[in-house]
């Protein structure tokens, strides 16, 4: 959850670096995971990858990409102001946006670590002791 929480943070702090580290973290987190992928169909082992990530995977891909998008919302605000779209350069309505954003991607990413440890290291476990391992 560590992991994931810092994930997270990263993406968000990106609204106030203009989107720099949600860029940054946006583009290796999707590097890692199309790595692992790769690699786990390169290996035909593309079932147990599916297994061990889709349980938390359904909640932490949104949670990243939510995060994501928070992440870009300031920057993107200023940027209309900046090209006369929009009077002013933040609203309530748009800082109410980013904070909606942020707490649903804290909220998603902290159901994913539960499912994680619970359930994804109990299926892990199952299919080590059938393999034998």
């Amino acid at each position: 959850m560590k992991t994931n929480i810092a994930v997270i943070l990263q993406l968000l702090i990106g609204a106030f670096l203009f989107g720099s580290t949600t860029f940054l973290s946006l583009s290796i987190n999707g590097y890692y995971l199309g790595t692992y992928t790769a690699v786990a169909i390169l290996n035909n082992s593309i079932n147990a990858f599916l297994i061990l990530v889709l349980p938390h995977g359904i909640f932490e891909i949104p949670a990243i990409i939510i995060a994501g998008a928070a992440g870009f919302k300031i920057p993107y605000e200023i940027v209309r102001y900046l090209a006369g779209k929009k009077e002013q350069p933040l609203t309530k309505e748009d800082i109410k946006e980013y904070l909606t954003l942020a707490l649903i991607s804290i909220i998603l990413i902290v159901i994913a670590a539960w499912i994680e440890a619970n359930v994804t290291l109990k299926i892990a476990k199952a299919m080590l002791k059938s393999k034998g391992i």
